[in-house]
């Protein structure tokens, strides 16, 4: 993947594909743009027949879907469209895989490694000609060279989610943009309402798991640190530096008494109505989450989304990463009725931005997720140079520490509810841990 910074206010110029200079302009449906997946998609003659789509959205199969299976039909007549959702995706759609049966559309699976792209999926396109409708760095979220072979179904950026409202009552007058602000505005919330200023959800696990994604681009500004910069450091969770930072927040907050006071029994989808009603004050999640936390009870409009508050500098930045990517099945029998679906979901639902992401057609408008990213820069995380290939995950695993997974947050949570091991003696246990399996590594 290429290493790219996105400005999110930066207007695209298109004019070489002849479309409309800004991005964000509401144009969806205008005729002057034909498909780009492939040529003969934009013969309606070939796009006929029943295709089946497989979904990881097992929420959405009977009410929204069902209106995009509809309208999809009425557009083309002669097509049906049939779905499979699952609620275990990832196990259920590889079984469907190595049977050979796995649909006609589906979103790539993480177990597919990107070297195997071509074997189980049609060429959608290549980078170049497909740039025109896309903006062309998330192209290379699921390509082998030149050639692309999934579309992402949008863009999540990383940041905290916060019920507008309860910000206000407890004063906060603006968003937060240092670890400094932020734990003071939830002392304000703590203090002025009865809102949980911070909910953890700690029960859920792979909740804790995403604070480790603020730790990157968002957190430096630097797209390549991941995977490369973070490898050549035998220290890296010494004091000022981004795993240092983001965690002692984890940790204050819990420490300061800042989150829910049962933590060993949150509930995932209770929270999300509680932070739409006021009860929250915020949870540190993907933009994925705000559509969600929106619908969740009857005040989507008190839901907000922020960027992580760590500044470098006078600028601040934010994580950017594509979700799922939708492919066309290399045994699919109506495969231009297929990449039809795709151009359909795509450019005329506003699937994407309705999740609170950003699109990647490029005629889309904002999501109401950016609303306080004014001034934000996205950045989507490089890969690892060949010299560095792997050597993240080898670190990472060989030192015990499992920056990825939930116990490595949850030694930080215990440490912060025990007051028994500080916050820097966890860094520094981390930091002799990392730098032995980073000795050994290179001298592999």
């Amino acid at each position: 993947m290429c290493s790219l910074i996105l400005a999110v206010v930066m207007a695209f110029s298109l004019t070489a594909c002849g479309l409309a200079e800004n991005k964000f302009a509401d144009k969806r449906n205008t005729s002057q743009i034909a498909g780009t997946l492939d040529e003969e998609t934009a013969s309606q003659q070939s796009i006929t027949g029943e295709i089946t789509v497989l979904t990881n959205r097992t929420d959405l199969v009977d009410n929204r879907f069902e209106e995009y299976k509809e309208d999809f039909e009425s557009r083309y007549p002669g097509t049906k469209v049939t779905f499979k959702a699952f609620e275990d995706y990832e196990g259920e759609a590889a079984k469907l895989i190595a049977s050979g049966d796995y649909g006609d559309v589906l979103l790539i699976p993480g177990a597919i490694a990107n070297k195997d792209y071509d074997t189980y999926f049609e060429p959608l396109g290549t980078i170049e000609s497909l740039s025109c409708d896309y903006d062309k760095e998330y192209l290379y979220a699921a390509a082998i060279g030149e050639d692309v072979y999934g579309l992402a179904s949008g863009v999540n950026m990383q940041g905290i989610v916060y019920n507008k409202r309860i910000f206000d009552e407890a004063g906060i007058e603006e968003i937060p943009k240092t670890p400094e602000d932020f734990l003071e505005g939830l002392k304000l919330i703590k203090e002025n309402t009865s809102a949980i200023p911070c909910y953890t959800n700690y029960a859920a696990g792979w909740t804790l798991t995403a604070w480790q994604d603020y730790c990157w681009g968002g957190a430096t500004g630097d797209a390549s640190y991941h995977q490369n910069g973070m490898v050549e450091d035998d220290k890296p969770f010494s004091k000022g530096k981004p795993n240092y930072e983001v965690h002692k927040i984890l940790y204050d907050i819990v420490n300061e008494g800042l989150c829910e006071e049962d933590i060993e029994n949150t509930d995932w989808e209770a929270s999300k109505g509680m932070l739409n009603r006021g009860e929250i004050g915020c949870m540190v999640l993907g933009s994925w989450a705000y559509g969600q936390i929106q619908a969740a009870d009857s005040h989507p409009e008190d839901v907000g989304y922020m960027a992580f508050p760590i500044s470098k500098g006078d600028r601040q930045y934010a994580t950017a990463a594509t979700d799922y990517c939708y492919a066309v099945s290399r045994n699919s029998k109506n495969k231009e009725t297929a990449k039809a679906w795709i151009t359909y979901m795509l450019q005329d639902t506003g699937f994407a931005i309705s999740e609170g992401s950003v699109s990647i057609y490029r005629l889309d408008p904002n999501p109401g997720t950016v609303a306080d990213f004014y001034g934000v820069e996205l950045i989507m995380d490089s890969g690892a140079t060949p010299e560095n290939s792997g050597r993240f995950e080898t670190v990472n695993q060989n030192s015990g520490i499992n920056l990825t997974s939930e116990d490595s947050k949850k030694q930080i949570v215990a440490a912060a509810l025990a007051d028994e091991e500080s916050f820097d003696d966890v860094m520094n246990d981390w930091n002799e841990k990392w730098s032995k399996a980073l000795s050994e590594c290179k001298a592999q």
